[in-house]
C-alpha cells in the first residue's frame, strides 16, 4: 500500500489521538509493528504556532518515514498555511482532521463539525491539496460517517474529497453525535470504499486481530486504524499484522518485555516534555499498561503521588520485578501445559 510516493510497511495504522500519539508513542508503535502513524492534530492558528504544545507536536526528531502530521481548523487559507508550516518542519504527508468529536474542537466548527458545512469542508481540502501539490506532499483526510444519525454524508464528501485530490480517506464508523458511545458501524465505511478509488482506512472499535480481519473483509477497506485499543497495549500492531499475514496468533509479551517497553517509553516521554510535565503526563500511560494487572491499582495510586522522573522509573521497575516473581510462583495455565502434564498433575 502506498500514500503518494511512500510505501507503507503494512496495513495496520496508528490513529491520531490528542494527548496520546506524541512522538514517543508513535515511535514505539512503529517499532512494534504499526505500518503508519499520524501525529496529534496541530492547530492552523498562526498565533499558537510558537506555543510549547505546538512546538512539541511539530518535533519529529528520530521518527521514521513517512512522517504524517494532522492539521485542524476552519479557514481554508489558514489550513493551507498550516500545511506548509508543518512541511517546513519535516512533515511528508498532511492529514486533515474532520473526525475529532471533542466539544472544544467542534464548538469552534473544526474537526467533525466541518461535515455539517460541505462547501467549507471541500474548500479546505482543495486549499490544502493546492498548497501541498507543488511540493509533492500527499494529503489525506480523516472523517466520521456524518454529523448525526440522520445526517450521514461520508459517501458524498468522500467523492468530493477524491475529486479535489485527497489521496487516502480514513472513516471512523461513528457520527459526531455518538462521540465514542455505542458501537461503530461499518456499512458506511464499506459504502465509502465502494464509492472511491483512493485507499480507504476503517477505524473504530478495532481491538483484536480477529476484529481487524473481520472489518477488512466486511468493508473491503485497504487498511485498519487502531486508536484506543493501543493505549497501554502498543504491541497490538504486531499482533494484528502477524495475524493478517499468517492467520496465526502471536504469544502475548512476557512481563520482562512489557517492563522494558514501558521504561523505554517513559524515558523518551520525559525527554520530550521535561521532568515536571513529563512525569505528570506519563501517569495515564502507566495506568493503561497496568490497569488489568495484579496490583495495578495500587501502583497507579503510588505513581500519582510521585513528582520525580527517577522515582517514577524506579517505582515502575520495582512493580514489574515483583510481578515477574509473582508470575513465576503461579501454576501454569491449562493451555500452557501438555495433555500428559495435565494428567500427571491430576493423578
Amino acid at each position: 500500500m502506498h500514500i503518494g510516493p511512500y510505501a507503507l510497511a503494512n496495513r495496520v495504522f496508528v490513529a491520531p489521538m490528542a494527548g496520546v500519539t506524541d512522538r514517543p508513542f508513535r515511535r514505539l508503535c512503529k517499532a512494534l509493528g504499526a505500518g503508519y502513524a499520524v501525529s496529534e492534530m496541530v492547530t492552523s492558528r498562526r498565533d499558537l504556532w510558537d506555543s510549547l504544545k505546538t512546538s512539541r507536536r511539530a518535533d519529529h526528531q528520530g521518527e521514521t518515514a513517512p512522517i504524517a502530521v494532522q492539521i485542524a481548523g476552519t479557514d481554508a487559507q489558514m489550513m493551507a498555511e498550516a500545511a506548509l508550516y508543518n512541511i517546513e518542519r519535516g512533515a511528508q504527508i498532511i492529514d486533515i482532521n474532520m473526525g475529532c468529536p471533542a466539544k472544544k474542537v467542534c464548538n469552534k466548527w473544526a474537526g467533525s463539525a466541518l461535515m455539517q458545512n460541505e462547501p467549507l469542508a471541500i474548500a479546505i481540502a482543495q486549499a490544502v491539496v493546492d498548497a501541498c501539490r507543488p511540493l509533492d506532499v500527499p494529503v489525506t483526510l480523516k472523517m466520521r460517517t456524518g454529523w448525526a444519525s440522520g445526517h450521514r454524508n461520508a459517501v458524498a464528501l468522500a467523492r468530493a474529497f477524491e475529486g479535489v485530490g485527497i489521496q487516502m480517506l480514513t472513516v471512523h464508523g461513528r457520527t459526531r453525535e455518538q462521540g465514542y458511545k455505542g458501537q461503530a458501524e461499518y456499512d458506511t465505511v464499506a459504502a465509502v470504499k465502494a464509492a472511491v478509488a483512493v485507499p480507504v482506512v476503517a477505524n473504530g472499535d478495532i481491538d483484536s486481530p480477529q476484529k481487524a480481519r473481520a472489518v477488512l473483509k466486511y468493508t473491503g477497506a485497504d487498511a485498519v486504524m487502531i486508536g484506543r485499543a493501543a493505549q497501554g497495549r502498543p504491541w497490538i500492531f504486531r499482533e494484528v499484522a502477524h495475524y493478517l499475514q499468517t492467520g496465526e496468533h502471536l504469544a502475548s509479551p512476557l512481563v520482562a518485555e512489557v517492563q522494558r517497553l514501558l521504561l523505554e517509553h517513559l524515558r523518551e516521554h520525559h525527554g520530550l516534555y521535561g521532568e515536571y510535565a513529563g512525569v505528570r503526563s506519563a501517569r495515564k500511560h502507566i495506568g493503561w499498561y497496568v490497569h488489568s494487572l495484579p496490583g495495578g491499582q495500587a501502583l497507579r495510586q503510588q505513581i500519582n503521588a510521585i513528582e520525580s522522573a527517577e522515582q517514577q522509573l524506579a517505582a515502575v521497575s520495582y512493580y514489574f520485578d515483583g510481578l515477574a516473581r509473582l508470575m513465576d510462583r503461579l501454576p501454569p495455565a491449562p493451555w500452557q501445559t501438555s495433555q500428559t502434564q495435565q494428567e500427571e498433575a491430576s493423578a
